[in-house]
């Protein structure tokens, strides 16, 4: 029998887009059929990049395009950005699973279902970017996602903490806003797609608070009170709101955590 991090490793390392997607579908289909094992014998190597296609060309993030939607190019834009963001998922998603080892069964079913979900929602904005004359890869892109999934290499609590619950909670901010514009265009078939993404997004961002809190109790540390160290660590005057409060608390935010975010909120509304 395979083991599912050699099937991780695979999904991860392909630089082709229909077998990444391919491949994530088959192994999520494998792991819930029970034919991955969890026994290993190789460590995990340090992976300077995923496997990725040649374009899009990754550039700073203040080099990717405005997405300005009132326009098609505009809309255009802005699909791919999200694009881009659900094809580094998924290899985010793999990552976790190929890198950290020995841990509850349930961790794993966990992040195999997140790679399987973000194929999905990649295939999706994939579709609509044809039907917009574009393909991914049209436009360039920045690497930030895995920027920090490399910074987070070592500790699968900090991996948790600011990847699901900073990087990608930030879709739980802004997506409700670009559903609305796009609605108010008549852009329905995209805002349609978003909201499957939105739906989905909370679950796994839900995901990266379980595990979070899991390490934070198994290391006798307080949950809240890390959250924010790390994020003051790691995020010192980067994280701005607004905060979608609501759907935070959803994908397990505490009380603690959501006054944490409103004070951040606050003070860099008043330093501009």
């Amino acid at each position: 029998m395979d083991n599912l991090f050699n099937a991780a490793y695979r999904c991860l390392t392909t630089d082709n887009i229909k077998e990444k997607l391919q491949l994530t579908q088959q192994t999520a289909q494998a792991w819930r059929d029970c034919k991955l094992s969890l026994i290993y014998t190789d460590e995990p190597a340090l992976i300077d990049a995923p496997g990725r296609p040649e374009k899009p060309n990754l550039v700073m993030p203040s080099e990717v395009p405005k997405r300005r939607l009132g326009s098609e190019s505009g809309v255009t834009a802005l699909v791919h950005a999200v694009a881009h963001i659900e094809f580094n998922a998924i290899n985010l998603a793999w990552d976790a699973v190929y890198r950290f080892r020995n841990l509850p069964e349930q961790f794993y079913t966990d992040w195999v279902r997140v790679a399987d979900e973000e194929a999905r929602h990649f295939k999706l904005l994939r579709a609509r970017l044809n039907e917009l004359g574009c393909d991914y890869g049209d436009f360039p892109a920045h690497n930030g996602l895995w920027e920090m999934a490399k910074k987070t290499a070592f500790d699968p609590m900090v991996r948790m903490a600011l990847v699901p619950r900073v990087l990608e909670a930030r879709g739980l901010d802004v997506t409700p806003g670009m559903i609305d514009r796009l609605r108010q265009i008549g852009e329905d078939s995209t805002a349609a797609i978003l909201e499957i993404i939105l739906h989905d997004e909370i679950g796994h961002v839900k995901i990266g608070s379980h595990w979070f809190n899991y390490f934070c109790q198994n290391r006798k540390l307080d949950a809240a009170q890390t959250f924010r160290q790390l994020v003051e660590q790691h995020y010192t005057g980067q994280l701005c709101g607004p905060f979608h409060y609501e759907a935070r608390k959803k994908a397990g935010f505490s009380e603690t955590e959501l006054e944490t975010m409103r004070q951040l909120e606050i003070s860099v509304r008043n330093s501009h």
